[in-house]
């Protein structure tokens, strides 16, 4: 397991770059390339896409997670051809622009991870956890992976958060069965995934306990439908409530978030990261 007791606990290494794990905060910027985003903001057009992804990319994000189906509530799964029809144009389009750019691809299927792997996409991040033929594409391709928690429903016959501890430890123990060093192996408590407002509540509320199992992780409540109950705001307003959870989750040693909004949340890493994490901008002076 990743050693916890130093500030800065391994690193994961993409196009000849580090991202030092409690060092800084790291921003995962939302590229969605669908037509059916629950925030409104997926672009169907590939050179549109494209160009959102450079423009988190200049606005301060450290890595771009594109994504071709969308994961809102109701959805309806989207056949791989189709996801790597949408996703594949935009990677090749984003890598040839910003070669040296870490790319995430937001995908649960195998088939999809190898074309997006083949286009220039370094990182999985799925979200029905490490199902084993996913890992098995991983492992080959020495890919690293953000395992999040998923159920269908929201009925839990233990505690929410011990189940979701429970499931992430155990992607997280299959994954570096398969080889996957610690370090590349990233745990996401999945935040408005088959929970209620008050599970998703109590989840965030258990951030340390998620950041204890030693594993890098990563929160995703951008825009997130119990940030709007509790603000009662539309998705598209729904920036300081997202900005709060940043800085929520970074104090509680969260490494990785993954936001619409990159500009806000580059603000909002940098102040609490010198609060928390002793981090001061290149230059800095008294």
């Amino acid at each position: 397991m990743v050693h916890t007791g130093d500030r800065v606990r391994g690193a994961l290494r993409l196009r000849g770059g580090e991202l030092r794990w409690g060092a800084q905060t790291h921003i995962m910027a939302i590229v969605n390339v669908t037509p059916d985003s629950f925030s409104g903001d997926g672009l169907q057009s590939a050179p549109d896409a494209a160009a959102h992804a450079s423009a988190q990319w200049r606005a301060g994000a450290d890595i771009l997670d594109i994504g071709g189906e969308s994961t809102r509530p109701g959805h309806r799964t989207v056949d791989q051809t189709v996801e790597i029809e949408r996703v594949v144009p935009v990677i090749r389009a984003f890598r040839a622009a910003f070669p040296s750019a870490p790319i995430s691809i937001d995908s649960y299927k195998p088939a999809v991870v190898r074309a997006a792997h083949a286009a220039g996409a370094d990182l999985v991040n799925s979200v029905w956890g490490a199902p084993p033929a996913l890992l098995d594409t991983i492992a080959e391709l020495q890919m690293p992976i953000v395992a999040m928690h998923n159920q269908d429903g929201t009925r839990y016959d233990v505690p929410v958060v011990d189940a979701v501890l429970a499931y992430l430890d155990d992607c997280a123990a299959r994954a570096v069965a398969r080889g996957i060093a610690p370090e590349r192996v990233i745990l996401d408590p999945g935040v408005g995934f088959g929970k209620t407002a008050e599970q998703n509540i109590a989840v965030l509320e258990a951030l340390p306990r998620l950041v204890a199992l030693g594993f890098p992780t990563l929160i995703g409540a951008s825009r997130k439908s119990t940030l709007g109950k509790l603000v009662g705001r539309e998705p598209n307003d729904r920036v300081y409530a997202t900005v709060a959870t940043t800085a929520f989750a970074i104090a509680a040693g969260v490494d990785v978030v993954r936001v619409h909004d990159v500009r806000a949340a580059r603000d909002a890493v940098a102040v609490t990261d010198a609060l928390v994490r002793g981090w001061r901008p290149d230059g800095w002076t008294e």
